[in-house]
């Protein structure tokens, strides 16, 4: 990556956080030692970037702070498009519907080369009759995830067990053509991946959570991490 690309990632990276960034945690993001990233916040500072920073607790920036245009390359407009068509067809039409919206604005700023290089784009979502229909609202359960909603549910297992549960969702993970709904599950006392093709009378309750530590998505990704490591590990030990 040229410098003047990281220095513009490094920007993007301190709007996108919510607390200070130390120099490692940089550095580890953008593969450069500490000390690139001391230089690079340097540069940032005395181009009039309004980053602040305190030894040992790290760099913010002002979130007022407004960004010039932002550019894409061809590459990244081809993600961008593979992506809204993916939204499209694995998740609901109002979410697809939002999806189009924002490629719209995004279209909406790009140079005359940039359109050209749309009509070049080669990689494409197509609908699948592969698609696990679903009882569920999609567009419910993420506006219970960004709310921090309790809910209530019937769920069917592999074994064909129909239990109630009360959950906190945390998040949508897509496994195609399967969508998970990774959620602390308040009967098991612990983390649960639940189907969504399996959930039914999703009834959402009148009852907000707060983040706890032991509970949050945060936690939930962790252990997934951990548990993926130690595959590996005993993959690599057979």
């Amino acid at each position: 990556m040229r410098k003047a690309e990281r220095l513009n990632e490094i920007v993007h990276y301190l709007r996108r956080m919510h607390q200070a960034v130390t120099a490692e945690v940089l550095a580890h993001a953008f593969e450069v030692s500490p000390r690139t990233i001391y230089r690079d916040i340097q540069d940032l500072i005395d181009g009039g970037t309004p980053i602040t920073g305190e030894a040992g607790v790290g760099y913010v920036i002002d979130k007022q702070y407004h960004l010039p245009p932002i550019m894409f390359d061809a590459d990244e407009i081809e993600a961008i498009a593979l992506g809204i068509g993916m939204v499209s067809n694995w998740t609901d039409e109002s979410f697809a519907q939002k999806a189009q919206s924002a490629y719209r604005k995004i279209q909406a700023t790009l140079s005359a080369p940039m359109i050209h290089e749309l009509t070049q784009i080669s990689t494409f979502s197509a609908p699948s009759h592969y698609k696990i229909p679903w009882q569920v609202s999609f567009t419910e359960v993420r506006e219970c995830i960004r709310r921090k909603q309790r809910v209530s549910m019937a769920y069917l297992d592999l074994n064909e067990q129909l239990t109630r549960r009360t959950v906190r969702p945390l998040a949508l993970i897509s496994f195609s053509p399967v969508w998970l709904l990774a959620s602390w599950c308040e009967l098991r006392q612990d983390f649960r991946n639940f189907r969504l093709d399996r959930i039914s009378d999703f009834t959402r309750l009148n009852e907000r959570f707060s983040d706890e530590k032991d509970k949050s998505l945060a936690t939930y990704l962790k252990r997934v991490e951990q548990k993926q490591a130690a595959a590996r590990a005993n993959d690599c030990g057979t």
